[in-house]
């Protein structure tokens, strides 16, 4: 009878050990649909990586998406990478917690954190980085 109309979006997480980016497109990737992170909900910086502030900015951005009709994601999640660290933050996994409990049928999660094939030195120098 009234069939709803499935309407699709790529949720990126970008999540560091300094902060939690949560960036809603279109499919493409080409067009914004919402943006939070996690320096708009704590007022201080050591918490901008908390699970909290993950969780506050998926909670914005799944209140933004559900104003536009969004009823599936995609999750692409992606931590710091290169010679940087490959496993991403701490709110990384609440994030997706919470924009799964937000209503949404998540299609896919998939981890695309760069990895380098052989690429530029490792910073710190020959003797390693001296404390």
């Amino acid at each position: 009878m009234g069939e709803k109309e499935e309407r699709w979006a790529v949720v990126h997480i970008y999540s560091s050990f300094n902060n939690t980016i949560v960036h809603a497109t279109d499919l493409s990737g080409a067009q914004t649909l919402a943006f939070s992170s996690g320096g708009r909900h704590v007022k201080a910086d050591r918490l901008k990586p908390s699970q909290y502030a993950a969780m506050s900015s998926a909670f914005a951005v799944a209140d933004q998406l559900r104003s536009k009709r969004i009823t599936h994601l995609h999750i692409l999640v992606r931590g710091v990478g290169g010679h940087g660290p490959k496993t991403p933050g701490q709110g990384a996994q609440s994030a997706i917690r919470a924009l799964a409990r937000s209503g949404f049928a998540i299609g896919r999660i998939e981890d695309v954190t760069p990895i380098p094939t052989d690429g530029t030195r490792r910073p710190g120098g020959r003797r390693g980085r001296r404390m």
